[in-house]
């Protein structure tokens, strides 16, 4: 595959569609099969379309009001490196958590994702 820019930027969108909307068939559909996600730089990843879609699940029965967006990406064939802000409502403490950081996905050559690594800073305005 082909990365270039147009076509990083479509599967940027497709991914925040898929983790906005909590659906677990579009999000493990842009992963390999083999895939690691490293939701923490200094943790174990997420490995395999069953603990990526598991952990979709789990996020859905506590986040409400999700926003998330890439705001700028670049290509380095084959990785996608990419800034992006996040905010949702915890549905438990309706508290408003914000996150900032980067990305970077490893891409197959089938255009899925092979490794994907972030890094963020959070914060929690409390309900009120």
């Amino acid at each position: 595959m082909d990365l270039t820019y147009a076509a990083a930027g479509e599967l940027l969108d497709r991914y925040a569609t898929a983790v906005t909307s909590f659906d677990g068939d579009l999000l493990v559909g842009l992963h390999t099969e083999d895939a690691e996600s490293f939701e923490d730089p200094f943790a174990s990843p997420l490995a395999g379309h069953n603990e990526i879609r598991a952990r979709l699940l789990e996020r859905s029965t506590v986040e409400e009001q999700v926003e998330f967006v890439f705001e700028r990406h670049w290509v380095v064939a084959p990785t996608i490196l990419a800034a992006w802000h996040a905010s949702y409502v915890n549905g438990q403490t309706r508290a408003r958590v914000r996150r900032i950081g980067f990305a970077t996905f490893e891409i197959a050559d089938d255009g899925r994702i092979r490794r994907a690594r972030y890094w963020y800073n959070r914060a929690e305005t409390p309900a009120g």
